[in-house]
């Protein structure tokens, strides 16, 4: 049985939301406010995590950063209808998805699956033995997708289940450039609707990460109005 946290300061949202995962099999523990469930992640941490952004004495943002310093356990965000910017800077710090409010639980439901599926693949390995799972090495990048490694020049990266996705896809074939509608089949479900935006945070979070271990690192090349390409280094 899957732990999922919801962290909200709408009472009304912590209820009907955990009710409707509860039904789905799901052990759902519940936070009003950042700092409670920070402290309840250090002594045990869930298998995924729903987050609001604007919350009281710590909100999303700064929850999220603390997380990222020690696990890379799938988080989504719930974000206001307008706050786009928050959506972006969500997931250029490491959020996997995000959902808007007022949303679909059916939605919210469907993604947190999708996550804990390939999260679930990349800890226990249980996936045939195909291109995608095994090990990929291009020029200065190794990825194994058993382990969830990544190392690029020997140093290792550490990507979410998202990040790693988009990564594998582009590298198995140097040169070509894939859409960002393909790239949205490979990192979400079909059932799963997300925006051109979504995809382009995700790169760009990618990005920052390769070149926090190679500043000069550019293999992965915008085509704008097309998508992007993996040239190999």
């Amino acid at each position: 049985m899957s732990k999922i946290a919801l962290v909200d300061d709408d009472r009304n949202i912590l209820t009907s939301v955990s009710i409707s995962l509860e039904a789905e099999g799901f052990n759902v523990q519940t936070y009003n406010d950042g700092q409670s469930a920070l402290d309840a992640f250090n002594r045990k941490l869930p298998d995924l995590a729903v987050l609001d952004i604007k919350m009281p004495r710590m909100d999303g943002m700064e929850l999220l950063q603390r997380l990222r310093q020690k696990t890379q356990m799938p988080v989504i965000f719930l974000t206001s209808k307008d706050d786009e910017i928050d959506e972006v800077l969500g997931l250029r710090m490491g959020a996997d998805d995000y959902v808007k409010k007022p949303f679909s639980q059916r939605l919210l439901i469907e993604r947190i699956r999708s996550l804990l599926r390939r999260q679930q693949a990349v800890e226990t390995g249980e996936v045939g033995t195909t291109e995608e799972t095994k090990m990929m090495v291009r020029g200065s990048l190794t990825m194994d997708p058993l382990r969830h490694s990544v190392n690029w020049k020997g140093e290792e990266v550490t990507l979410t289940v998202t990040e790693f996705l988009l990564l594998q896809a582009l590298a198995q074939r140097p040169g070509f450039v894939k859409s960002r509608d393909q790239l949205m089949d490979v990192a979400y479900d079909d059932q799963v609707y997300v925006d051109d935006r979504t995809i382009d945070s995700h790169i760009k979070r990618l990005r920052k990460k390769m070149r926090s271990v190679d500043p000069e690192f550019s293999s992965i090349e915008t085509l704008y109005g097309i998508g992007y390409k993996y040239n190999e280094a």
